[in-house]
């Protein structure tokens, strides 16, 4: 089963301790000190929409890419109650096209984590440089090393009335590859819990290899952040954001 097919139902219900709103504060106060106060913006990986509706509400145009046909459903719902005018594309990110060139793409919650090749990821920079207005801004987050190494082999469940989870988490160190285990329960109309497995993998990449292929893809690596912070990575970040410029085909 594709990742996100069944959890796409339940998503916004389990991420509900995420505090978009800030983050989306951060990323465009990222995104305004590196010259992108307006215009159009890509958010790859954009999942059920929501920090793409919350960047448009800063005033960009946007544009949306998933490969879950899942949570696009759930983010032209979203659409369709705001009004807003989003253009939202169902591609994979390792071969994503778009008609024209925009002032910055994005991508947020761990999105390229899930890019477990390392040449795939050259690709997806590779791609992104190219669609980048001349002297674009890419902004994007990556859980650290030091996040998937604690994180070791562990079980996480909740338990909420619509539905529960338990994820079952290994890490790999050698392969730096973290897979997950998803076991859902999902209430229905009748009132019965049906159940869902999925399988996740993300990859732990070291900063330097991140950097290395910023710089293969043709563009400029301008900072890399403590995660909501203007400070340096520390040894125990768990998560950090990269700002690359487009720097020419």
């Amino acid at each position: 089963m594709a990742s996100y097919e069944s959890f796409a139902r339940v998503y916004d219900l389990f991420m509900d301790n995420i505090p978009y709103e800030e983050w989306c504060g951060y990323l465009h106060t990222l995104l305004k000190n590196y010259g992108v106060t307006d215009g159009l913006v890509l958010e790859l990986g954009c999942g059920t929409g929501t920090m793409t509706e919350l960047l448009a509400d800063c005033g960009y145009d946007m544009i949306g890419v998933d490969n879950s046909a899942d949570m696009l459903e759930i983010a032209l719902e979203k659409k369709e109650q705001s009004g807003k005018d989003i253009l939202y594309l169902q591609q994979d990110m390792r071969e994503f096209e778009l008609y024209g060139t925009v002032r910055a793409i994005v991508s947020v919650c761990d999105s390229m984590n899930y890019i477990t090749d390392e040449a795939d990821l050259l690709e997806v920079f590779r791609l992104v440089n190219n669609y980048l207005d001349p002297g674009g801004v890419f902004v994007f987050d990556l859980n650290t090393l030091w996040k998937y190494e604690q994180l070791g082999e562990s079980v996480i469940a909740e338990n909420r009335e619509e539905s529960s989870f338990i994820w079952e988490n290994w890490y790999d160190p050698e392969d730096q590859v973290n897979e997950y285990d998803l076991t859902l329960f999902i209430r229905n109309d009748d009132g019965l819990y049906e159940k869902y497995e999925e399988t996740h993998y993300q990859r732990a990449y070291a900063l330097d290899t991140v950097c290395r292929l910023i710089g293969q893809a043709g563009m400029k690596l301008e900072a890399v952040y403590d995660a909501f912070t203007l400070e340096k990575p520390r040894p125990d970040s768990e998560r950090v954001y990269l700002v690359a410029r487009e720097q020419g085909k």
